[in-house]
C-alpha cells in the first residue's frame, strides 16, 4: 500500500477525504461527478501503519474505509462534494451503514485545511437545522491524517464487478440515487 498523505494535489486542484461506510460505494459515485479527477479507496483515521484490509475489517487498526478525492474546485466545490456525501449515506448511525457494522464504516470528514473544516461545519449545521433525519448527525469532523491507499483490487471495484451481489444490492442503488439527485452534475462520456 502507498501512503498518500504527503502527496500534494496538482496545481489548481484540491483533495477531500471522506468516509461514509463502504469505500466501494463512495468511489462508484464520485468517479461520475463532474470536476472529480481521481478517486482512491483507502484507509484513514487509525493507529496501524500500512494497514491491510483484514486489519481494517477486523477493527484492530482503527481506520475507516474512505475515499480520497482529487477535484477541480473551479468545477465542483468542497461543499458540492459534501452535498453528495450526505445524500448517499446515513450520517446518523454511529459505526455502521446498513448491514456493514464496525468503526471502519463510520461517517467522517477528514478536512485538509481550515476552509474545509468551516465548510463541513456549515453544511452539517444546515442539515441539522433542516431536520432531514430523525436522529442527530454523528459524522466525525477530524483533521486529515495519513491516508493509505487500499489494495489494488479495491480500486474501481464497482466498475470491475457490476454483477457481484454486493454491487447489485448495495452500490447500484446508491449510484442510482446519486444520478437522480445530481443528474446535471454527471460527467458526460
Amino acid at each position: 500500500m502507498e501512503n498518500l498523505s504527503n502527496v500534494p494535489a496538482p496545481a489548481g486542484r484540491e483533495v477531500a477525504t471522506l468516509a461514509g461506510g463502504c469505500f466501494w460505494c463512495l468511489e462508484a459515485v464520485y468517479v461520475q461527478l463532474k470536476g472529480v479527477e481521481l478517486v482512491e479507496s483507502g484507509y484513514i483515521g487509525g493507529k496501524t501503519v500500512n494497514p491491510t484490509y483484514k486489519q481494517v475489517c477486523d477493527g484492530i487498526s482503527g481506520h475507516a474505509e474512505a475515499v480520497q478525492i482529487t477535484f477541480d474546485p473551479q468545477t465542483v466545490s468542497f461543499e458540492d462534494l459534501l452535498k453528495v456525501f450526505f445524500t448517499i449515506h446515513d450520517p446518523t448511525t454511529p459505526n455502521r451503514q446498513g448491514h456493514d457494522v464496525g468503526t471502519q464504516y463510520r461517517s467522517a470528514i477528514f478536512y485538509h485545511n481550515p476552509s474545509q473544516k468551516a465548510t463541513a461545519e456549515q453544511v452539517i449545521a444546515e442539515l441539522e437545522a433542516n431536520k432531514l433525519w430523525n436522529q442527530p448527525i454523528v459524522t466525525e469532523l477530524t483533521s486529515a491524517a495519513t491516508f493509505y491507499r487500499a489494495e489494488d483490487y479495491h480500486q474501481h471495484y464497482f466498475e470491475l464487478n457490476p454483477n457481484q451481489g454486493y454491487c447489485r444490492a448495495i452500490i447500484a442503488p446508491k449510484v442510482a440515487k446519486f444520478r437522480q439527485h445530481f443528474l446535471n452534475r454527471l460527467k458526460i462520456g
